[in-house]
């Protein structure tokens, strides 16, 4: 997918380095494969040092984001801050919050991804969690279909989300998985407890890792004949049900 809007990337050695350093939320990074040169090794240390791990592609790749001379380098810049799920679950236990977290393996799409973001800040979620790669960019089209909604709630960058799924198993919080290979519906499992749910990407599901350490599969029903819904919907429901628990059970 082409990236038209100049305000969510910038390109070039340099002034990538500079946002770097000057603290910019860096959502994405790709570097060109095979790129040398002495400051490119600049590049590289930064990103070790601020603990960013690039996407190394083709040219023919940043060719599709720009056609300027972007020199090998093109970085993706977020509004948004980005957090880890370990430093966040702390501050929701000290509230005396039931935690409510959503976790987002591997959605692409920009708008499907705002929309739940939306759905989740509105039912009190406090927190999303997110692939480090293979999810939707955060840019501008994001925030606008969010409504704002990720201004307001903290998105959480896991590198491996199954080891996510295990800290938050040992910290006492229930990991529920969406799909549709489950056999327990929506309405027999209990969301009014410290809970993560998990929906997976629009068009394979959850990731077999996910699925395997996870403690219950949940599923919406479908007696009609189209037997899939689409994510955002989906998640909205489930969303839903568990705030309507929540409610009742405070």
């Amino acid at each position: 997918m082409r990236e038209d809007k100049k305000d969510d990337f910038i390109f070039g050695l340099r002034p990538v380095i500079e946002a770097i350093e000057a603290n910019k939320t860096v959502d994405k990074i790709f570097i060109q494969n095979g790129l040398q040169g002495p400051i490119i090794g600049d590049l590289k240390k930064l990103l070790a040092v601020h603990n960013l791990r690039p996407n190394y592609v083709p040219i023919e790749k940043l060719n599709r984001f720009t056609r300027k001379n972007h020199q090998g380098v093109v970085a993706f810049i977020s509004d948004i801050p980005f957090y880890k799920i370990e430093d966040v679950l702390p501050s929701i236990f000290e509230t005396g919050a039931t935690p409510f977290i959503l976790m987002l393996d591997r959605l692409t799409d920009v708008r499907n991804f705002g929309a739940i973001c939306r759905t989740a800040e509105c039912v009190g979620v406090h927190a999303i969690v997110i692939p480090e790669k293979g999810a939707a960019p955060i840019n501008s089209d994001a925030i606008k279909t969010s409504a704002g909604a990720l201004y307001n709630i903290k998105i959480c960058k896991e590198k491996n989300l199954a080891h996510a799924v295990d800290f938050l198993q040992q910290s006492g919080i229930r990991v529920l998985a969406a799909t549709e290979k489950a056999s327990q519906l929506i309405y027999e499992e209990n969301f009014s407890e410290p809970v993560c749910i998990v929906m997976g990407n629009e068009e394979t599901g959850i990731s077999k890792e996910v699925l395997h350490h996870a403690d219950h599969k949940i599923k919406l029903p479908i007696p009609g004949k189209t037997q899939s819904l689409n994510v955002s919907v989906a998640c909205g429901a489930i969303l839903y049900e568990a705030l309507r628990q929540r409610i009742i059970n405070h």
